[in-house]
């Protein structure tokens, strides 16, 4: 696979992707089922305070370089068109894909460091992809021989990827989280052979054919269940797929739901309750099936541009891609943080994407994005971590949180930006008898006629940042005390 064609599967995804995000943030933000477990309210409430987590697309897809799992796909969209070798034929496409597990062996797969990158980085969780679409299990499931573990790594002490992804992250303290794609474009129970498929859904009608239907459904839950019971705590299950979903579900208002051509109900309801006899508490994230089994909403590669009172979190990727290309473009320190603060203000969440490549590696890059991400952290992080939105939430180049009595107003500069000699919060009123400093720094600033004076002393112990942090304390006797 080149990378110009690359570059067309991507444009076409992001693309899709985006109008997807905007359409599902809007669905859930009205329709949206809150808890009523308190274990997993508890849980809920944990995850909305760490704010910043990292997603992993990884599967055999990488060693093409290519957009994950879709070029399988037979529909006519961008995203899912074929290059390279047996593009011809969808068939030979196909059994050429499969094969590549054959020859996958990620010898350099080093787990720690990735975790240990993500914690600098100020990152609390992860979702590991377990499984995409494709089928293939990035763990050892005993339900398929399409598998890790049944590749040329199977040798390797860690082999079975999942756990000892898991593993690495949850000794650094995070919370962990699966990804499992619902519909499995491998398994003969949902693209049965006697049918070619179509599109992305089932192959058949499970409705005429409930024999298959069941048998798909159990080889969902048995395979989840391995994931829940054999590799310790998880405290997120996040699904994607979903067209893989009650026929009653479908918004017909929304475009890509209005393709959905069969009920495709997989019960969730015995899935979710399976899973918390395991994990319990569990967060379970079934991605656009708004309801009691979609704890937090999703939109993908975009934010939404308001608050939202919802449970949320932006998924979006480093660079341009959600799977592994061999010349990424990734996105700046500045506008990575800009992110995660718009984000924050908003109510939400930011699950930050960096795909391995074939050898088991990131790009060095990533690992200098995330390090630089760090610095910036480690000083403003008290305006991210365990805050709540404020209002104006947005406005202009500021973004707000709080914390008790403390107000923290983001300044989001420009690249190349220099501090004026003051600056006024746009949509905020600061308290006469406030105390406001520059976070990581400890001399006060003053306020005329609404403005905070910068004087340029101050501004050159603070340093160049993508975004500067004013901590404003309203109550200064009482913080002393």
């Amino acid at each position: 696979m080149n990378l110009k064609s690359t570059a067309i599967l991507l444009a076409g995804l992001l693309f899709a992707s985006g109008s997807y995000a905007q359409q599902h943030s809007e669905q859930n933000h009205s329709k949206y089922v809150a808890p009523t477990d308190p274990l997993v309210q508890q849980k809920l409430s944990k995850w909305q305070d760490i704010k910043f987590g990292l997603l992993m697309h990884w599967g055999t897809y990488s060693q093409w370089g290519i957009v994950e799992s879709w070029s399988l796909c037979p529909e006519d969209e961008g995203w899912c068109e074929r290059r390279g070798p047996h593009s011809h034929d969808w068939y030979e496409y196909k059994k050429a894909y499969e094969d590549i597990s054959k020859t996958f062996n990620p010898v350099k797969f080093n787990p720690e460091r990735w975790a240990k990158a993500a914690k600098g980085a100020g990152m609390k969780y992860v979702v590991f992809t377990t499984k995409h679409h494709d089928g293939f299990s990035m763990f050892d499931s005993k339900y398929t021989d399409y598998k890790i573990t049944n590749t040329p790594f199977k040798t390797n002490p860690k082999a079975n990827v999942t756990k000892e992804v898991l593993a690495a992250f949850r000794n650094e303290g995070f919370m962990t989280g699966t990804y499992f794609s619902k519909p499995d474009w491998h398994t003969d129970s949902y693209w049965w052979p006697y049918f070619p498929p179509k599109d992305r859904n089932v192959s058949y009608d499970p409705k005429k054919r409930p024999e298959l239907w069941n048998k798909f459904k159990d080889f969902t839950y048995n395979q989840i269940e391995e994931l829940m019971s054999d590799y310790g705590s998880v405290d997120i299950l996040w699904l994607d797929g979903g067209w893989v979903r009650p026929f009653s579900s479908i918004d017909t208002t929304i475009s890509w739901q209005k393709t959905i051509p069969y009920d495709q109900d997989i019960d969730m309801a015995r899935i979710a309750k399976m899973a918390r006899s395991h994990q319990p508490g569990l967060l379970v994230v079934d991605r656009t099936v708004t309801g009691e089994f979609e704890n937090y909403v999703t939109p993908e590669q975009s934010i939404p541009d308001h608050y939202m009172s919802i449970p949320w979190e932006s998924c979006m990727t480093m660079g341009d891609s959600w799977s592994y290309i061999p010349k990424e473009n990734f996105k700046s320190t500045q506008k990575l943080v800009h992110t995660l603060v718009d984000i924050v203000a908003k109510g939400g969440n930011l699950l930050l994407n960096v795909a391995p490549g074939p050898d088991g590696e990131w790009h060095e890059e990533a690992y200098t994005r995330l390090e630089e991400m760090g610095k910036w952290m480690n000083v403003n992080g008290i305006g991210i971590y365990e805050t709540k939105p404020l209002a104006p939430y947005r406005a202009g180049k500021w973004a707000y949180t709080k914390k008790g009595a403390t107000t923290y107003a983001f300044y989001l500069a420009e690249a190349g930006e220099k501090l004026p000699a003051s600056l006024k919060p746009e949509g905020l009123e600061i308290p006469a008898k406030a105390k406001i400093t520059f976070a990581g720094n400890k001399k006060a600033l003053k306020v005329k006629n609404g403005a905070i004076e910068l004087p340029m002393k101050t501004v050159a112990e603070v340093g160049a940042q993508p975004a500067y942090l004013f901590v404003i304390n309203q109550d200064p006797i009482g913080k002393r005390r």
